[in-house]
Formats: C-alpha cells, sequence, structure tokens
C-alpha cells in the first residue's frame, strides 16, 4: 500500500469513529503491549545492531518507558475522556460548562534516531489515547529498529489506524507536504523549523520536541564526587546522544580540578579503562555524526578522551578543557560524549555564557545554595531541568516535557501527551427556566449593574 492510500484509508478510518472508542482503543494498546513484551529480545537485538545499546539500557530507556506510558494510559484513559466541568460564568446564569476533549484526527509523528523505540512509540500511543489515528515515519538511521517497529505496529493494528511508513528525507518531505490534523516531530532544531514551515501551510498544529546547548552550572558548595556521577551517567548514556544531556559544564573555578579528577575516575568506573571493550558503551549513529563531532575536537584541548574509530563509529567519552567561545564545540548541540568544562569565578560569566545560545531543551544546577538554585531557575528561560541531578525530569510522567523558543513547542509525557493531541472543546449548557434581560436591548440604566457583575468575575 502506498503512502497515498495509507493516508485516504486512515481519513477514512477517522470518519468511522472507531478510534474514539474506549473499549477499542484499550483493547488495541494492551494488544501492542503484549506484543512488545513478546518480542523484548528482538528489540535488544534491533537496538544493540543499530546503536550497541546494552541490554539495560534498552529496557531503561526504550522498552520500559513505553510499557509502563501504556499501562498508565489503560488506567487512567476513562478519566482523561471524561468531560471536565468547570465553574460557569455569573453571566451566563443559570448554566453548566464544561471541556470536552477531542480527537484532531489524521496524526503524523516523525520520530528520531537516537531513542529510536522510544520516541516512536510514546506520542504514537498519546495519539491513539486520544482517539486520533497514527502514520509514523520512525529514523532511516535505525533501520533494525525501524523495520521491527513496522512488523510490531502491523501485527497489531489496522493500517487505517495506526500504520509505519519507512524511508529517508524524501518520504519525510512527501508526508510532510500533505494535509494533516496534528503533527509530532521530535529532532533538530534546523529540521524542526522546515516542519513548521510545511505545517504553516495549512495552519496544522505542531509539536516540535528539538533540543540545544543544556549548560550545566556547578558552585562551590558540592561534593564533587557525587556531582561527577551524576554528570557522567546523564551526559554519556546512549554515548551522549540525548537532546536533554548536559552540553557544557560552567564550574566554579575553586573546584574545577578536582571535579575534572572526580569526571575521569567516575568514566573508568562506568566503562573501564578502554570504554571501547565496554558492552555499556553506545556508538554514534552513523559515520556522518562522527565526522561531525571529529570536527569539534579540531583545535580543542582534550584533557580526557578523544579515542576515534571511525570503522566502529566509536568516540570515547571525551573531556575538552576552557574551549574557545566561537570554536565548533561551542556553536551548536554537540550531541555526543565531549563534554567542555569552562571555569567561572562570578554570575556574571554565567549569564554572559548562557545569554550567548538561544533557550536550551534542560539546564542543570548542582549547588548546596536553595537561594542560588531558584535564581536560575527564576531568570533564565529553558525547557526543564534539574537542581543537583541530570536528566530525570524526563522519567516522571506528571512533569510536561517539552522545550520553549528554538528547543521546542509543545510538551508530552502521560497526562500531557494525551492533552497534546486532544482539543479543548468549551461547552456551555445554558438553562431555559431563567432568561436574565441584561445583555438584551435596550440598555438604559444597566450599565451599574453591569460593572457590578463583571468586578465579581475576577
Amino acid at each position: 500500500m502506498n503512502i497515498d492510500s495509507i493516508v485516504e484509508n486512515q481519513k477514512l478510518f477517522f470518519q468511522s469513529k472507531a478510534t474514539r472508542n474506549i473499549s477499542f482503543i484499550k483493547h488495541q494498546l494492551g494488544k501492542l503491549k503484549n506484543e512488545i513484551v513478546g518480542k523484548e529480545k528482538s528489540i535488544y537485538e534491533a537496538l544493540y545492531a543499530d546503536l550497541k545499546k546494552s541490554n539495560f539500557e534498552t529496557y531503561l530507556c526504550e522498552i520500559g518507558f513505553v510499557t509502563a506510558e501504556i499501562d498508565r494510559t489503560l488506567k487512567n484513559l476513562e478519566q482523561w475522556t471524561k468531560p471536565k466541568r468547570v465553574r460557569a460564568s455569573i453571566l451566563n446564569f443559570p448554566s453548566k460548562d464544561y471541556i470536552y476533549s477531542e480527537p484532531y484526527g489524521n496524526t503524523l509523528v516523525i520520530s528520531p534516531w537516537n531513542y529510536p523505540f522510544q520516541l516512536s512509540f510514546a506520542p504514537a500511543i498519546a495519539a491513539i489515547a486520544a482517539g486520533n489515528t497514527v502514520l509514523l515515519k520512525p529514523s532511516e538511521h535505525t533501520p533494525n529498529t525501524s523495520k521491527l517497529i513496522h512488523d510490531l505496529v502491523k501485527n497489531v493494528f489496522e493500517a487505517g489506524h495506526f500504520a509505519v511508513v519507512e524511508g529517508g528525507v524524501s518520504v519525510s518531505t512527501d508526508l510532510l507536504n500533505k494535509k494533516w490534523d496534528y503533527v509530532f516531530f521530535t529532532g533538530s532544531v534546523e529540521v524542526g523549523k522546515i516542519v513548521a514551515q510545511k505545517t504553516a501551510k495549512y495552519l496544522t498544529p505542531t509539536t516540535l520536541e528539538l533540543g540545544g546547548k543544556n549548560p550545566c552550572i556547578i558552585d562551590d558548595s558540592v561534593n564533587t564526587k557525587l556531582v561527577a556521577k551524576r554528570i557522567v551517567w546523564g551526559k554519556f548514556i546512549n554515548a551522549g546522544q540525548t537532546c536533554i544531556a548536559p552540553d557544557y559544564l560552567l564550574v566554579h573555578s575553586a573546584i574545577k580540578k578536582q571535579l575534572i579528577l572526580d569526571i575521569k575516575n567516575e568514566i573508568i568506573a562506568a566503562y573501564g579503562v578502554n570504554p571501547e571493550n565496554s558492552l555499556d558503551y553506545t556508538r554514534i549513529i552513523n559515520k556522518k555524526h562522527l565526522k561531525r563531532l571529529k570536527l569539534m575536537l579540531e583545535g580543542s584541548e582534550i584533557i580526557f578522551g578523544g579515542k576515534v574509530n571511525e570503522k566502529d563509529c566509536y568516540l570515547s567519552p571525551t573531556l575538552i578543557d576552557e574551549p574557545n567561545p566561537d570554536s565548533e564545540v561551542m556553536k551548536t548541540e554537540i550531541f555526543g560524549p565531549i563534554l567542555p568544562i569552562i571555569s567561572y569565578d562570578d554570575e556574571e560569566k554565567i549569564k554572559d555564557i548562557l545569554h550567548r545560545h538561544e533557550k536550551p531543551l534542560s539546564l542543570y544546577v548542582f549547588s548546596n545554595n536553595t537561594k542560588k538554585s531558584k535564581y536560575y531557575i527564576n531568570n533564565f528561560s529553558f525547557g526543564g531541568g534539574c537542581i543537583n541531578d541530570t536528566i530525570i525530569q524526563f522519567g516522571n510522567h506528571r512533569l510536561p516535557f517539552g522545550g520553549v523558543g528554538e528547543s521546542g513547542i509543545g510538551a508530552y509525557h502521560g497526562k500531557f501527551g494525551f492533552d497534546t493531541f486532544s482539543h479543548k472543546k468549551s461547552i456551555v449548557f445554558k438553562a431555559n427556566w431563567l432568561d436574565i434581560p441584561l445583555r438584551y436591548a435596550p440598555f438604559n440604566n444597566k450599565l451599574k449593574l453591569l460593572k457590578k457583575l463583571l468586578h465579581r468575575l475576577i
């Protein structure tokens, strides 16, 4: 079946109203979970073939996240879909007011290669839960995982409800040239801008999950060993190919030397003296991205790592000392296992560096000074973040996940995902047993009463 046929089939399927039946949705999501559980070994194998991900990391960041999202949706779907009553306006007395959640319709989900399983299914599950159809375009850079996703979805869903289309840039372009009711894209800022231009043609609502240069600020009040452990975990999981990974460190000069020593020790503790031999260290997705990362290392002062094996798409965990603000490594999001370390003595340098870059997807602060931590929360704009840890904000479904400015538009996870794929329809049920004449002309002597009523609305 070609793309045009799938799109037309999905339009007809949505018009049938089948996608809005809660029992049907739950049945399909339950089947999806069973299929994922049954294919667990195959998922491990696909992600190892594409990225050399360990089974532990695959379950933590891919399989476990998706199955938990399904369980959460199955548990809460009736409550999420129920119309929500809100307080009525006195101007509409007597009335009852509600917010109804309705699906947008036919949705397009374009997912990336860094967490190819999770970032394909998480938005798709939210879209299905909200009553939409889904056409998913997984990344061509992870062919084994994309093929597995295609087969898995085909085993569970009718193509009119949820279908997967594989292919490269030309397929994505073809899909984006079509009219959709909602588009959800995860990827780079550059491609996100292209998606926004395409969807603007039809005024299509769009979620863009992008990235940015995520700062990590460390003051001189911390336990450097604990900080190092948490930074190494958050930065080098998935070989740094995580949109919310710390992109660079801003370290107080008083503790910089000790922190660097502790980071080196923690890298060795996690991945061994030679991480290339570690079963827990992921590879760079392809040679093109490895070449991009190698260019970032040119002219940089490498104080740890920097080892490359092009044949294996391997780049070791790498630390760079005091990079030039205009260097390649500080111009754009790194998206790899390179960690620049910049020292500071006063807050002005931090502010200067933060203001050089667009609003990041994440910001991290390590400090035992609560007042100082809240200063960064309240005075700088970013998608989300942590105090005294890294990337764990992603794991709480009660927190919306999304960017701001160039790091993204919109948010999802848990109930926030359901809301993202739902139009909120406002409805007033007006009673007929009383009809207050205030709003009707003639308006003689009514202005004073109107002012009193409007004041009470505050």
